[in-house]
């Protein structure tokens, strides 16, 4: 089973901001400060990993993403649905005004994943406060938490306890999605944003971009 995490509104209460380039709870408690019952429910399922598919990789980049969660939490982290080739220019380097993942819906952000990785329905659960454009055939994937409550709601924990015991049981840890070599892929090509003169394209499959 693979979790896809989100942080804010999950792992404590979605009202954080940067201060001085640094994450700052507004609210009552700390940061992840509901991160330890999730590390207690994952406890019997050591197969279980983890894609952070929060804003959090996307601003403060994947390792200081995957380092500010608890060492339980962390060793179980195999990626992130923002990968940073998605915000620069394949020309130049420089980072774009727009590109694919700011712009999608979090389900949009995630599919590709899931889409990528192969993974079977059972295979993946997402743990977020945003339920834009999630459709109804993937409904059961998510379990929706209240953004001021995360998972220090009881129904919630029980929701996530539920999909753990009904998953396939399957090991998917080797599936995540790894480019494949740019000279012998038959590209897959979706857009993936614009910059002033030109529109972006990545591919699937090796991560190789262009401009048209």
């Amino acid at each position: 089973m693979i979790i896809f995490l989100d942080y804010d509104g999950v792992l404590h209460a979605d009202a954080v901001y940067l201060a001085a380039r640094r994450p700052v709870l507004r609210a009552e408690g700390t940061l992840f400060m509901w991160a330890p019952i999730l590390v207690e429910v994952l406890a019997p399922h050591p197969q279980t990993k983890i894609v952070i598919s929060s804003s959090w990789a996307r601003i403060r980049g994947f390792s200081r993403a995957r380092d500010a969660l608890p060492e339980e939490l962390r060793t179980r982290v195999i990626g992130s649905t923002w990968h940073s080739s998605f915000g620069r220019s394949p020309i130049s380097g420089m980072r774009l005004p727009s590109n694919w993942w700011d712009e999608a819906s979090r389900y949009r952000q995630i599919h590709r994943y899931v889409t990528r990785a192969k993974l079977r329905d059972n295979d993946w659960v997402a743990i977020d406060d945003h339920a834009e454009e999630w459709p109804e055939k993937h409904r059961w994937n998510l379990i929706w938490t209240d953004s001021a409550q995360g998972l220090s709601n009881p129904d919630i924990v029980d929701q996530l306890r539920a999909r753990l015991a009904t998953a396939s049981g399957a090991d998917v840890t080797m599936v995540q999605p790894t480019p494949t070599d740019k000279n012998l892929c038959e590209h897959d090509w979706a857009l993936d944003g614009q910059t002033l003169t030109a529109v972006r394209w990545t591919c699937n499959k090796c991560y190789k971009t262009m401009l048209r």
